[in-house]
């Protein structure tokens, strides 16, 4: 039995020794970034013994699809299992790293064992002056002893309660220095302990066995939803004689837990967002009972749109866009576009740092001169301005996704607009913002207006002179729409008087006029419409 006892403990020994982790820390080599998640790839290498082992990979994601997980080894290691973890903690790891983490413990227990060694004193005097307390109320009841002899009694209980006393004070100051020691020793301790445990990057525990001992080279990759990019546009047009000068980029966002550092970035495309445009015009149908307020088509979406992103004029803080050193080398040189039946990507040769903090990071794609064809639109109905807007013919060989984009117009940045290249039609519209310089007035002709009474019918004639003038130095091409309404009503007879060979659309009640404006040149419109209706109904929408 004897004899038994120390192989059993050699046996404890050698499988205590088998099942300690190996520790490794995974180093991003590469991200491919989706418009939901990202792929990352790591790499790292750990020196394993031959047969079966634990490794603690560290430093991955924090959120990652385990299901996703790949572990890449030579063909001597075989992988048994991945699981992963937010919360390891091996003391393994800690000794490993920090020796002073022994020495700190090895304190704390002495401390420890010292605290309670004064708390036992502490109590032993605080019993023995309750004693003397007790005894000396019974020897006072009880008593027969004279002078001489009590004041030798009293000078002793005197003399002995302040030593209790001063013990009692001098063991109790002792247990709040220990106190403090030990609080520190466990600070130090709890800081010592989460440098590995800081972050918030998680870990990969794999279980594995290798048939031939040394150092192992590991690639790994898995999917994680804690980044997105999305695309990101800077149109520079010097005058609508020129083509846009347009810088594709990526707005990359991750908060995987661990910092990608000068990783090689892959982004591709996932299913594109609808975004708005510049306003349109719907049919206007007249109903019974509407508020005033309230058209045939969305009022409040149109005014959106205008003052919005789709319209380009939202101006927000001063984009640094405008002040931005021009590249000599062009970023498209560092760039690969590959496309294919379901996506786009975009292979970036520039090493990126993407932080994982949650912020925006700029990242230039290629930059492309798209020829344009520019053009003026306006809906004096909505806005009583005019939008320059870029017609762009077969958009679809640039790769296109949908995204925001800065206008930079003539060197000033006049605010946002979208791309859309999801749209079925052969040119794309760009919507280039407001320009001041084409004035627009829509005015209700008094003398032209007004309301009759038949016999049962109320009648309404609206007529308004649209004035559009060119204030630039050259001539422009103006699309301009207007409307009158329609009815679903039998009831409702409306009839257009005049357009002024407008191009009209009578299933939608939308009027056209393509205009060729001379510089500094004024032009008028004038459309009049009336509706009867029986007198005692209101028309809410009219």
């Amino acid at each position: 039995m004897k004899q038994l006892l120390p192989v059993l403990l050699s046996l404890f020994s050698i499988i205590a020794v088998a099942q300690k982790p190996i520790f490794t820390t995974a180093k991003v080599k590469a991200a491919t970034v989706y418009f939901n998640a990202a792929e990352i790839s790591q790499t790292t290498s750990v020196t394993i013994p031959i047969g079966t082992s634990e490794i603690v990979i560290k430093n991955v994601a924090n959120d990652l699809n385990e299901s996703s997980v790949q572990i890449g080894a030579p063909s001597t290691l075989t992988v048994l299992s991945v699981q992963f973890t937010n919360d390891y903690i091996s003391e393994y790891e800690i000794d490993d790293k920090s020796p002073a983490i022994k020495k700190v413990r090895d304190s704390i227990k002495f401390v420890q064992k010292e605290i309670l060694k004064v708390a036992n004193a502490k109590n032993s005097e605080a019993k023995t002056l309750e004693l003397l307390d007790k005894n000396q109320q019974v020897a006072g009841i009880n008593s027969g002893l004279n002078v001489l002899e009590l004041m030798k009694m009293v000078d002793y209980y005197k003399a002995k309660r302040t030593e209790l006393s001063n013990n009692i004070n001098t063991f109790s100051e002792k247990e709040v220095k220990l106190n403090e020691t030990l609080q520190k020793l466990n600070n130090k301790l709890e800081i010592d302990t989460s440098k590995e445990e800081k972050s918030s990057s998680g870990k990969l525990i794999v279980q594995v066995m290798n048939e031939l001992a040394g150092n192992v080279p590991l690639e790994i990759s898995y999917l994680s939803n804690s980044a997105t990019w999305n695309p990101f546009y800077d149109l520079r047009v010097e005058n609508v004689k020129d083509p846009i000068n347009m810088l594709y980029k990526a707005q990359v966002i991750q908060n995987t837990g661990i910092d990608w550092k000068k990783v090689k970035l892959t982004l591709s495309s996932g299913n594109p967002n609808q975004n708005n445009q510049a306003p349109l015009l719907s049919s206007w149908f007249l109903r019974y009972g509407e508020s005033q307020n309230v058209y045939g088509y969305n009022q409040n979406k149109l005014q959106n749109q205008l003052q919005g992103r789709a319209a380009g004029v939202q101006v927000e803080a001063v984009y640094d866009a405008v002040s931005a050193p021009i590249v000599k080398k062009s970023i498209s040189q560092y760039t690969t576009v590959a496309e294919n039946q379901l996506n786009v990507s975009f292979d970036i040769d520039i090493p990126y740092d993407i932080l994982s903090n949650g912020k925006v990071h700029s990242v230039a794609l290629k930059d492309i001169k798209l020829p344009a064809s520019y053009k003026y639109y306006a809906v004096p109905k909505v806005e009583k301005e005019a939008f320059l807007l870029a017609e762009i013919a077969d958009y679809s060989k640039y790769n296109l996704l949908p995204g925001e984009a800065n206008i930079i117009f003539e060197g000033m940045y006049v605010g946002k607009t979208t791309i859309n290249p999801s749209q079925t039609a052969d040119t794309l519209n760009l919507s280039m913002g407001r320009d001041k310089k084409v004035s627009i007035k829509r005015e209700k002709v008094v003398d032209k207006s007004g309301t009759k009474f038949l016999s049962s019918k109320k009648e309404q004639t609206f007529t308004f002179d649209i004035t559009v003038r060119n204030n630039k130095k050259e001539n422009i091409d103006l699309l301009l729409k207007d409307q009158y309404p329609l009815s679903t009503d039998k009831e409702i007879e409306i009839e257009l008087l005049q357009s002024d060979n407008a191009k009209i659309n009578t299933e939608t009640g939308i009027l056209t006029w393509q205009l060729q404006i001379k510089a500094n040149e004024t032009k008028k419109i004038r459309i009049s419409y009336r509706v009867k209706y029986p007198k005692d109904q209101v028309i809410g929408n009219l």
